[in-house]
């Protein structure tokens, strides 16, 4: 696990974060990650169900159609 050190913070703000954490957390220190946790995007990596999902969906199956053009197959060795 990483630190964080956040510097000059208004004194309102560490007071509203000791005040969240008395009802939530039972320190300032798991508050904080509470807070910073809840407000970024989940960095967990997608499955590839949930990638395939967040395809857009842009065009009919025609649009993607294999034209045949008679050349020659790509060989890989």
């Amino acid at each position: 696990m990483a630190n964080l050190i956040v510097r000059n913070i208004d004194e309102k703000v560490v007071d509203a974060l000791k005040t969240q954490a008395d009802k939530h957390e039972p320190s300032v220190e798991a508050e904080h990650r509470r807070v910073l946790e809840s407000a970024l995007p989940d960095p967990r990596k997608k499955s590839f169900t949930e990638a395939l999902e967040n395809i857009p969906d842009v065009g009919t199956d025609a649009d993607f159609e294999r034209i045949n053009d008679g050349g020659e197959r790509d060989v890989f060795y």
